[in-house]
This record gives structure tokens, sequence and C-alpha cells, in this order.
């Protein structure tokens, strides 16, 4: 199968176009058809090996973390789907490979396609809405009336969290450049703040939850925005204790860990908030929650452009240089 494929962390020489084996599928995989990949500054990071102490990828590697596709076959163990279902999914961390025509994908991590959405819309979805599900939702608690600021919110993470926490019931404050502010108001932020003339702190106070996707001196203002008792979910900042106890890490790189976030974990603790980092999982029921809000209305996909498979080199370029409006950039095997 066609596919493309990073031969060494580093710049972009290191990925190339490539044949592959097609997958291998186990008793509880489905097979997928790939028609759409959504492209994530994660995929950047993993090919830079930024993660590569806790992600040890051997390579040569298929990068890519999102999908919609169909159904081409299943293991002997699937119950939950049948050849010829419209799917989408983020597939595990240790199976990630979605700029492929293939990838076998375990049945949990898969739900069905949001009917109302296309190929290319749906795969611009998974990884991203799983993420705002999983701060605001699993990890926040986020109750109608909280005030919640979601940091870029025109962006692909951004613009999702946006709706889901106004779905939620929260007030929403979002930050964004001067020509997106219509859009994070169409959205449904209550609140909009362009970071190129104003200060979010200085508009802003007395937040129950931040979502913070851009790390460094943001996150470190992002926790004086908070009231006591407030939180502050990170998935850019520094990995925390929890989140090395969570991947199994070895005493040296729990020990790490912890040192890297010391500075931001004690800031929050002067200031009596907590700052958590989450690192999203794969998660095909919590797809199957927000497939009602999408195929509603509430949560809609923000893509910004779409790039034919054989471009899926200049889709990584165009998303590393920030050349993106707003949204998710989605690569198009159809």
């Amino acid at each position: 199968m066609k596919a493309f494929m990073v031969e060494k962390y580093g710049d972009q020489a290191g990925m190339r176009a490539a044949e592959a084996p097609d997958p291998q599928v186990g008793a509880a995989d489905v097979l997928v058809k790939i028609h759409a990949a959504g492209v994530n500054p994660l995929d950047l990071r993993i090919r830079n090996g930024d993660f590569k102490t806790f992600l040890p990828y051997r390579l040569p590697l298929i990068l890519g973390n999102d999908l919609a596709g169909t159904v081409v076959r299943v293991g002997p163990s699937v119950t939950r789907f049948a050849v010829g279902d419209e799917v989408y999914a983020r597939p595990g961390k240790d199976r990630i490979g979605t700029f492929a025509e293939l990838i076998a994908v375990d049945q949990d991590d898969l739900a069905p396609k949001p009917a109302t959405l296309t190929m290319t819309e749906a795969a611009s979805l998974p990884l991203v809405a799983l993420t705002a599900w999983q701060a605001l939702v699993e990890r926040a608690r986020v109750q109608p009336g909280q005030k919640v600021l979601v940091h870029a919110g025109a962006g692909g993470l951004g613009s999702i969290a946006v709706q889901l926490a106004k779905a939620l019931g929260a007030h929403v404050a979002t930050t964004v450049s001067t020509a997106k502010v219509d859009l994070a108001g169409d959205l449904g932020a209550d609140v909009v703040i362009d970071y190129r003339t104003q200060d979010f702190e200085e508009v802003l106070d007395g937040y129950d939850v931040v979502l913070d996707s851009l790390g460094g001196e943001n996150l470190a203002t992002s926790l004086r925005v908070l009231k006591p008792g407030g939180t502050a979910i990170s998935v850019a900042g520094p990995p925390d204790p929890a989140f090395a106890r969570e991947l199994g890490a070895n005493p040296v790189l729990r020990l790490a860990m912890t040192a890297l976030s010391s500075r931001t974990r004690c800031q929050a603790r002067h200031l009596g908030v907590t700052y958590s980092f989450l690192f999203m999982k794969a998660g095909g029921d919590q797809l199957r929650e927000l497939t009602p809000l999408i195929d509603t209305g509430r949560i809609r996909p923000v893509v910004d452009r779409v790039f034919p498979f054989d471009e899926t080199l200049q889709a990584m370029e165009y998303v590393e240089k920030g050349r993106a409006r707003a949204g998710k950039v989605v690569v198009s095997m159809t």
C-alpha cells in the first residue's frame, strides 16, 4: 500500500512516500480503507522526535493520528463493526499511521462516522474532539455556569473546545488573532480576546478552567486568571508526575518529568490552583458520545484546507509554517 513514512527523526527530509506492507489484522481489529486523514501538530512533533523519550516509535514509521474511512475487513472477535461501515477514529498511540491507504484499528478505538459529515470533515475531528472531551468533561468536569478560557479558539483544538464548552453550558472566553475574532464569536465564545491588541490577564478573572495549547509564558499567565480551586489543563506545557505514572514511566523518566513541571506546579500551588498535563488517548466510546453533538450541529468541524494524498508532505509543511487560517488541515485519499 502507499504510505508516507518517517525514516529518521528530524526535518522534512526524513519523510517520504513509500510502498509499505498491508497492515496485519488482529482478532479485535478492524481494517479500514482510509478516505481522509487529519494533520495535527502532534504529527510534526513525532516526526521531529520531540516525544521519543516516552513514545519510542520504531523507524521507519507511518505518521497520521486522525482518520475517516470505510471498513473492508474485521477480525474474528469484532462485534461492533461490519464490512462497509463508515467510521472515524484516532488510533491508539502505539498504532498510528493514517497517512496511508489502509490501517488496522482496535474496534474499541473506532466509532461510526457522524451521518451529517463528509469524510474530510469527519477526519478533522477525532484527535481534537477527544482532547477537548478528555480535558473539559473527563478531567475538569465542567458544569453549566462555570467560566472556561480556551486559548487559540480558532485553531484545530480550540475551535472544537469552544463549542464543546458552550454545549456543556459554560461561559466561554477565548484568545485569537485579529482576523479570527468573528469566527470565534460564530463558534459561540462569549468573550473574544484579540491577543494582538489585548492582554487577556487584564480582561479576564475568576475562571474555573483554562485549556492551554500554547505553553510557556501563556500557561504561566493563565494560572493567574483562575479563581482559587480552578484548574489549568495544558497539552503543550511540561509533563507532570501524574502523566508519568499513567505512562508507567521508569524512575529516571518520572524524575525528569517531575523536575520539568516543578516550577509550573509550584506557581499553581502558590495561587491556590492546580496544573494538569494532558496527553489524549484514543477512545471510540467517547467519540460515540460526541457524535450526537455533531449531528445536531452543536459542534461543527472547521476545515481550513484539503490536500490530495500525494501532497501530504506539503500539507505537513503548511501546518508547520502556520499558514492555516483556522481549524484543521486534512489529506484526502480520494
